[in-house]
């Protein structure tokens, strides 16, 4: 039986946000693989936290910058030790290769950390132009073409620190083709290193059993507020695009709400809460499917952002299209019509969702698309078979694909003791 330690950035919160949901994956992928699995975390533990003793998991408190972390991950001796996030392998990697060197190590990226910061500091660089908040609210997404959003990244400390990581580690996991041929194109890095695994669940509900047009009312967007580009939507939506939804459907009529939902809502989210607007933060979903499949559109007007989009894919099994930007759309459909509207202006996202809340027929249409997208694009390859194929061939030539990434040598008998060293310091100095 191989032992697998985990190392999270913050213990899996699966309804919170699509990240926890993506960690439970992993951790369940592993105990399938007959693995004897445990987690660790410096993390304060939350009460949304999913309970991973259940599983059998063993859990673990660790410390950042302590030598304790070292005893005790050489005693466990993992087989393989998966990081949550570049910046856990940076806190964790280099004390893994001492007492543990033939571990592998994967780094689960989530997202490309620093591709998303780039696009964010584009969008802060623009809004920078403007003197209210109602005109920097008002500037549509990033679309910057790869070639621009490189430039933008060398001048990053963050670009430099993940890509390193993922020099580093035997094998990357990766969520979005867009950011595998960018890494490959743009950075260099080897294709072997990387592996697309979108989804490791079944993702496909049963669409005969879903809520129709006329049963259901009102918009909604959902997103954990700690996660910026779900946040800066909120923004976008109070100050530019919900006024102009709400007004055209007034004009003609109707009458709608718009339903935001989302984990850990902070004072300055509650209190754009405004029911003669008909903009009311919801915060908390017990149930984010329930509150998805009772909605008629889902608005997700994300302005920057990386990865694949969980708020979108729930959309898409829920039965409820939705309206994006490119950036939303990014790496989740290849060339099949999206399942609703992908709009970067204001004018034609608000005429998008008016269309797609009013026309029933229209509304179908776009139901229909997002279920081809879950049939044809993410359910007709097995993930799971493939990354545990991957896995196993790993573990038979670690040696052999260690000594072909040359760089990832390097990396860790160089950059590696810088946070090394800085750990070390920490912990003298926190003595």
């Amino acid at each position: 039986m191989k032992r697998v330690l985990v190392v999270g950035y913050v213990w899996p919160e699966p309804k919170s946000s699509a990240a926890g949901t993506r960690m439970l994956e992993l951790v369940q992928l592993f105990l399938r693989m007959q693995c004897e699995v445990t987690f660790a975390s410096a993390a304060a533990l939350s009460e949304h936290r999913f309970d991973l003793t259940a599983l059998g998991v063993a859990e673990k408190v660790i410390a950042l910058n302590c030598s304790s972390f070292d005893g005790y991950v050489k005693e466990l001796q993992p087989d393989i030790v998966l990081f949550d996030r570049f910046f856990t392998e940076e806190q964790f990697g280099w004390r893994v290769a001492q007492a543990c060197p033939n571990a592998l190590r994967i780094l689960d990226t989530e997202d490309f950390h620093s591709l998303r910061h780039a696009r964010q500091q584009l969008l802060k660089a623009e809004q920078k132009k403007y003197s209210n908040e109602k005109e920097k609210q008002s500037v549509g997404p990033v679309l910057a073409s790869p070639a621009e959003l490189y430039q933008q990244m060398c001048a990053q400390d963050m670009a430099l620190r993940e890509v390193a990581a993922i020099f580093r580690c035997d094998l990357s996991l990766m969520i979005s083709e867009f950011e595998m041929e960018f890494l490959q194109t743009y950075f260099s890095v080897p294709a072997q290193l990387l592996f697309y695994a979108p989804f490791l669940s079944p993702i496909v509900g049963q669409q005969q059993s879903l809520p129709d047009f006329s049963a259901r009312q009102h918009f909604i967007a959902i997103g954990n507020f700690r996660h910026e580009p779900n946040w800066d939507s909120v923004l976008w939506l109070k100050h530019q695009l919900w006024p102009m939804i709400r007004a055209q459907l007034l004009q003609s009529g109707a009458q709608a709400e718009l339903h935001i939902y989302g984990a850990y809502p902070p004072p300055k989210a509650t209190q754009l809460h405004n029911a003669k607007e008909g903009f009311y933060v919801k915060g908390w979903a017990e149930d984010a499917a329930a509150v998805m499949q009772q909605a008629r559109v889902c608005l997700a007007p994300l302005r920057f952002g990386a990865g694949i989009k969980g708020k979108l894919m729930d959309a898409m099994r829920a039965g409820t299209p939705s309206v994006t930007t490119t950036i939303g759309a990014e790496s989740m459909r290849g060339d099949l019509p999206w399942g609703g509207a992908i709009a970067d202006d204001a004018d034609s996202f608000a005429a998008a969702a008016v269309a797609l809340y009013q026309n029933p027929i229209t509304w179908c249409h776009a139901q229909q698309a997002g279920f081809n997208i879950l049939h044809n694009y993410f359910v007709q390859t097995d993930y799971n078979l493939l990354l545990q194929q991957r896995l196993a061939r790993l573990v038979e030539s670690a040696a052999l694909e260690r000594s072909n990434n040359f760089i990832g040598q390097m990396l860790r008998h160089h950059s590696l003791k810088s946070t090394q060293y800085m750990g070390q310091w920490i912990e003298a100095k926190n003595k």
